[in-house]
């Protein structure tokens, strides 16, 4: 029978039609794929109903099944399981669709297993699963981790990866991955019907390559669904009076807030985003300050801020009694807040997918137009304005680079299923074989991994503590035995690992979020902060919470949570250095470069504004030493390494010491002696030959990959992080994974999780690939060589930044104010 004459089908078209809707193409496409046992990918514009493309396909089949099948209910009822990488965008979900299923009077029940479901809820679905489970991965191996698990998606047609691009190029989209494999080979095992599995994702570039990861099978029946449907944004620039008013670095655009004020009087509510957690407290006092009459309408919501308030929040902000909302990316994905009518984002979003998926917040419906202000946090800024709109104009979407051999993560999933029902080796190679994320997995590191997991590898046999997992006699199965080991293991189930979090709460009851350990241990009673938009005086460290007090403070110190500053992607860096050849030859219509207009006179008349095909080096001699300043436009992580990179090399022709400092758009060294340049020493101290050994050593690759051990040891299980509220001190893991990182690298070179965290460095924290490639770019471009006698618009924000690390904000805006002035003499 066709699927359009189901019941099922006619149910859910007759309920559209009752509010006068249809169906898209895409939508009914992805019903009938579904509906003929196919996995796949859809990919759609935000706002058109992808939920829906998805969740409705087994809503019909579950009619059509009903239908067929007798009424006595099966205990364990799973049908869906649907993956999200925040627990703000579940909670969304889940609401939506129960109002379809009650409207459908389809008697499905809608959970959510994530960090924020309570204890009773957790048991209640242990007793009855849900039709429909939305759970964040580390939930879902939690799951895989408790006895019984092999029962537990028996009935299961259906995996959702929601939002898939978000978790493809992480650890995260690894337990993803891992998870899948597992529940096919139970359903394998248990002769049951072959399991779909689909990603869902609205911006990304590699799309044929995310289909791979998330369905690997190739001879399973696949499919991409692409919507032939447009969103239309309008992306606006909130301009300065004045090139002027701007401040040229780093003052986080405060000086343009008040020109927000009419923009949120006018919308129904806005949506603020704001790049980091500290900024978003500062911002929120700021906007306060500016318009007192906002209080009790704005609110601010990240992920350091008590879930009962963000609940609240997310609450006020679908009945849309809120004016404004301060957020960082713990808003940015999917979440259908209808009155939002209005997005801001504040500073450079560093790509064009995270610009276009903030802009979806606003206009969340089909037809309706996503409107997003750019306000920049300086002068440059409003170039990147100018590229991020002709890269979403022309869809030019970064990809995500999927992860591979990653052993921490399989390490972690081995003791998972050993504290679970236990694994049979053999079967669970096979398994993770056929992940995108194994699949060069050589037997010999499987033996390895294996060894690892039960007598610790070749240097910690003579410890217990390591020998985790044993065979059972009995069934032949890998296990763990210990108790304790067990307890451990599922409180540090995961792939992210931050730092130690501190609960902050009233000294008179009651949370408001948490701050990082580091940051409480670097403040003294008495001192103020802020946090969810509250001024806090710290009292005291009780029982590893944080005790405050109302502050009767007009101003406070903003929390500085680690992770800070987003690189600038590769794509975004490719248009804006087209961009910087279009301000002075007048061949663009964007306001935002006729803004900057006089500054890039300024640059041209003091050096020069480089082209698409060129490379600009300044040299700069003051009172403070030698500059060189060169801008390869490739990001600050790039930036990084290239200045070492550079100055390693530099250092072979002469003896010189440098200090370095860097920006998105280039780096600066400083020496205090002459700098050797011409020619043909920048092609040298620019090749891409050598590159690897040049790396290795001109950076400390060794002390890199220790701190990066540590994550690695963290989630392998090497090092325990601690109980929840008696978690381990930073340093301390610190030390000790650095102790087993010397071990290993004495003792045990041939160590995976060695070489994974020499990976690690290489191709994530160095881009070793990007860098390679953006000197085979140089290569082939003209290197231009200046001598200015002052700084230059170009090099004065990258000086700002190397100062603004040893000065108080005050001095750092004296420092500015008399450098402008020397600039413009």
């Amino acid at each position: 029978m066709s699927l359009t004459k189901t019941k099922g089908y006619q149910q859910v078209l007759a309920w559209l039609q009752k509010d006068d809707k249809k169906p898209f193409k895409f939508q009914e496409e992805a019903w009938s794929y579904y509906a003929k046992g196919y996995s796949g990918l859809v990919n759609a514009p935000t706002g058109f109903g992808k939920t829906f493309s998805l969740f409705l396909a087994v809503v019909i089949e579950g009619i059509n099944l009903a239908e067929q099948k007798d009424k006595k209910k099966v205990k364990d009822r799973l049908q869906l399981i649907w993956i999200t990488p925040l627990r703000s965008l579940a909670k969304d979900i889940a609401r939506a669709m129960r109002e379809v299923l009650a409207e459908l009077e389809l008697d499905w029940y809608v959970g959510v297993r994530n960090g924020d479901t309570s204890q009773a809820e957790k048991l209640q679905q242990k007793k009855s699963m849900p039709e429909i489970l939305l759970i964040t991965p580390e939930s879902l191996h939690l799951l895989l981790a408790q006895k019984g698990s092999s029962t537990l998606f028996e009935s299961l047609k259906c995996i959702v990866a929601d939002e898939w691009h978000e978790l493809l190029g992480s650890k995260r989209g690894v337990l993803v991955e891992l998870a899948i494999s597992r529940i096919k080979g139970l359903q394998k095992a248990n002769k049951k019907q072959h399991l779909r599995v689909w990603g869902i994702s609205a911006t990304i570039g590699n799309i044929e390559e995310a289909l791979d990861v998330i369905e690997p099978d190739t001879t399973a029946k696949r499919t991409i669904i692409k919507a032939k449907l447009s969103k239309k944004i309008i992306i606006k620039s909130i301009l300065p009076d004045d090139i002027e008013t701007l401040p040229w670095a780093g003052h986080l655009g405060l000086k343009l807030a008040y020109k927000l004020l009419p923009i949120i009087e006018k919308s129904k509510t806005t949506l603020i985003f704001i790049n980091t957690r500290g900024q978003s407290e500062m911002w929120y006092q700021h906007l306060l300050n500016l318009e007192p009459e906002l209080a009790g309408r704005i609110a601010i919501h990240h992920g350091s801020i008590d879930f009962e308030l963000r609940n609240w929040i997310e609450d006020a902000l679908h009945t849309g009694m809120l004016k404004a909302v301060i957020a960082t990316s713990s808003l940015d994905l999917g979440v259908d807040f209808k009155p939002v009518d209005t997005v801001v984002q504040v500073g450079s979003p560093k790509g064009v997918a995270r610009f276009l998926q903030r802009a979806g917040r606003s206009g969340h419906s089909p037809g309706e137009t996503s409107k997003i202000y750019f306000l920049p946090t300086h002068a440059l800024e409003l170039v990147e304005a100018a590229a991020i709109k002709e890269a979403a104009k022309n869809n030019d979407i970064e990809s995500r680079e999927p992860v591979i051999l990653v052993f921490d993560t399989l390490i972690q999933y081995l003791v998972t299923l050993a504290i679970g029902d236990g694994f049979d080796d053999k079967i669970i190679y096979e398994e993770v074989k056929n992940t995108h994320a194994f699949k060069m997995l050589l037997p010999e590191e499987w033996s390895w991994v294996m060894q690892f997991i039960t007598f610790g590898g070749d240097s910690l046999t003579a410890y217990q503590e390591f020998k985790k997992v044993a065979k059972d006699e009995e069934d032949g199965l890998w296990k763990v035995k210990s108790r304790q080991i067990a307890m451990r293991h599922r409180l540090h189930i995961g792939t992210i690992v931050s730092d130690a979090m501190l609960k902050v709460k009233f000294l008179s009851g009651g949370y408001i979020g948490m701050v990082e350990e580091y940051f409480v241990s670097k403040i003294k009673a008495g001192d103020s902060f802020t946090l969810a938009g509250r001024i806090l005086e710290f009292v005291q460290i009780k029982d590893m919470t944080v005790i405050v007090r109302k502050s009767k403070q007009k101003k406070a110190m903003s929390p500085s949570w680690l992770g800070g500053r987003l690189p600038l992607s590769s794509n975004l860096g490719t248009v804006l250095r087209k961009k910087y050849n279009e301000v002075l030859n007048k061949t663009h219509q964007e306001e935002e470069l006729d803004i900057v207009y006089p500054l890039f006179l300024v640059q041209q008349e003091r050096s020069h504004v480089p082209r698409n095909d060129e490379l600009l080096i300044e040299m700069i001699n003051n009172k403070e030493g030698f500059h060189l300043f060169a801008y390869p436009f490739e990001g600050r992580l790039v930036h990084e390494i290239l200045a070492a990179l550079v100055a390693y090399r530099l250092s072979k022709l002469l003896p010189i010491t440098f200090s370095l400092a860097m920006n998105d758009y280039g780096f600066e060294l400083l020496s205090d002696i002459e700098i050797p340049m011409d020619d043909a020493i920048a092609y040298e101290v620019f090749s891409p030959e050598n590159l690897t050994e040049d790396i290795s050593l001109s950076i400390n690759s060794t002390e890199m990959a220790r701190r990066k051990f540590r994550d690695i040891a963290c989630i392998s299980g090497l090092v325990f992080q601690g109980y929840p509220g008696k978690y381990v001190a930073n340093k301390h893991l610190q030390s000790s994974a650095g102790l087993f990182f010397n071990v290993f690298s004495d003792y045990d070179k041939h160590n995976l999780l060695l070489r994974q965290a020499y990976d690690e460095v290489f191709y994530q924290q160095l881009e070793e690939p990007r860098l390679a490639a953006a000197l085979h770019r140089i290569q082939q471009s003209t290197i231009v060589i200046t001598h200015p006698t002052r700084f230059t618009p170009l090099s004065f924000p990258i000086k700002v930044d190397s100062l603004r690390a040893n000065m108080s904000s005050e001095e750092l805006e004296h420092r500015i104010e008399r450098m402008k002035v020397e600039i413009f003499k």
